[in-house]
Order: structure tokens, then C-alpha cells, then sequence
């Protein structure tokens, strides 16, 4: 696998810039509140999804989504969830070099003892002052480098960052 894309709370809404952004990736990570079962069809047309239930993801077609979600990446392992709060609950199932999650819908990147914690922020409906982005990872320089995309504007976006440590880890 060469490229990642990583999204959250669409909230029903699948932009044609998330289309077209994901259009060459090999996996994409929704980190909840997918918000509708066509998000996700038209997600898994472009790769294989892995995808955790938020809190707007109710009714039959949300109710096999997990409530979290590991998934090897270049040999990293990553947890998936939809609220920062339940991290650590998780994190004991599943220790990972990579957490990813939602809900607040304000990108963020934090690094902890050689732990990258990435909130992509919303692809959905703008809300607030937030930006809605995304997040691509290209996996292919051997490293986890995660580059912030606005939707709106297609500029990178610096996301809010709490850093504690490195920017990248390497893949193994």
C-alpha cells in the first residue's frame, strides 16, 4: 500500500473534492459519523474502507459498524475510533503507533512518545470557523507523514498541532 486517505464526520455529505482526492489511494480510514449507507458504497468504489460507527451513525445500515477499528498500515498499527475520549479505552485492545479519530471536526496532530494522534476534521458540511479537510498519507517514502487538505480552498492545511515529539514515525 502506497497511499492513505483519512476522513471523518461527512454526516451524510461525500464532497466531489473527497472524490477526487481519494480517487488514487489503496485504503481509506472514516473515522464516524459517516452519516448515510451511500457514503459509504461510494467510498468503497474507489478502495477498501475501514470505516467506526460515530454518533450520528444510527438505524440497520450503521449497525454493523464497530465502535473501533485496527488496521495494520506498512506494518504500523493503527486504532480507529470516533471520539478522542475513548482512545485509551480502546488503545488497551489494541496498542497503536497511529490513532485516528473525530468528532470535534477541528484537524489536529499530536505526537506522543512515538504515537501519532491524527484528527482529520470534517469532510461534511462546514461548521463554525473550522475548515473541512481531510488528511493523505504517502506511505511510499517509508514514513507516516500525514499532509492536511482544505476542501474548499485545495491548499494544505496546518492543522492545530500538540506536539510532544516527532512529526513522522517510519514504517516498518
Amino acid at each position: 500500500m502506497t497511499k492513505l486517505g483519512i476522513l471523518s464526520d461527512t454526516h451524510g455529505l461525500l464532497r466531489p473534492e473527497v472524490l477526487h482526492l481519494l480517487s488514487s489511494v489503496n485504503l481509506i480510514i472514516h473515522a464516524g459519523d459517516i452519516g448515510s449507507d451511500e457514503v459509504l458504497r461510494k467510498l468503497k468504489e474507489i478502495a477498501p474502507v475501514t470505516a467506526v460507527k460515530g454518533n450520528v451513525d444510527t438505524g440497520r445500515w450503521a449497525s454493523n459498524l464497530p465502535e473501533y477499528a485496527g488496521v495494520q498500515i506498512n506494518g504500523l498499527r493503527a486504532l480507529v475510533t470516533h471520539k478522542v475520549t475513548e482512545v485509551d479505552q480502546y488503545a488497551r485492545s489494541y496498542p497503536a503507533d497511529v490513532v485516528i479519530f473525530g468528532h470535534s471536526h477541528r484537524p489536529l496532530l499530536t505526537t506522543s512518545a512515538g504515537q501519532i494522534r491524527i484528527n482529520p476534521g470534517s469532510a461534511g458540511r462546514k461548521r463554525f470557523s473550522l475548515p473541512v479537510s481531510l488528511v493523505l498519507v504517502d506511505l511510499s517514502s517509508g514514513s507516516f507523514s500525514p499532509t492536511f487538505v482544505d476542501l474548499e480552498t485545495g491548499q494544505l492545511l496546518v492543522p492545530h498541532r500538540e506536539d510532544r515529539g516527532a512529526s513522522s514515525i517510519m514504517t516498518r
